[in-house]
């Protein structure tokens, strides 16, 4: 049953502390996509894929004690900050998850800013189609960003230097 949630446990403590809702989101999801066995179901959304089930589960671990949620103003918004709690720890401890290099990709991707993963997700959204049509669509849906072509490209090394690092 809880087995998501461990799933999820164990990305947040090889990542250490996940800061902000967003990264989060895409971690998970750039995770999933590079054959990583979250479960949870994904739709495009405004900051490219989102999952209410990841939602419903992070505040789950948060009332049960296992994941700590620290919210902080900063400038005109709130960020949130993701750690497991010792609790959280001693149920990993009992409820072993094995995903071999998730450590590896996840501390890599928590060193990337939200901007970049949020590009990384929506390029690995639509990657059943041509490059060219995935960059339209990077330029259409996310026309605010501005993403520039050149980032797009780092965008596709990063999928494959992180697919490299499961292989």
């Amino acid at each position: 049953m809880l087995k998501d949630h461990a799933k999820l446990m164990q990305a947040i403590m090889v990542s250490g502390e996940i800061i902000g809702r967003k990264k989060l989101q895409k971690m998970i999801y750039i995770a999933k996509k590079i054959q990583f066995p979250f479960n949870d179901r994904f739709q495009f959304h405004f900051y490219g894929p989102y999952s209410e089930e990841l939602t419903t589960r992070v505040e789950e671990l948060c009332n049960m004690g296992f994941l700590n949620e620290v919210k902080e103003k900063k400038g005109g918004y709130f960020q949130y900050r993701y750690t497991l709690t010792e609790p959280g720890k001693e149920f990993l401890s009992l409820n072993e998850v094995d995903m071999p290099f998730l450590g590896d990709c996840l501390l890599d991707m928590n060193d990337q800013n939200a901007r970049f993963l949020e590009l990384v997700s929506t390029v690995l959204f639509f990657d059943d189609l041509p490059k060219e049509e995935v960059m339209n669509k990077v330029f259409t849906l996310k026309k605010s960003q501005r993403y520039t072509e050149a980032e797009i490209d780092e965008a596709y090394q990063y999928i494959e230097s992180l697919k490299a690092k499961v292989q």
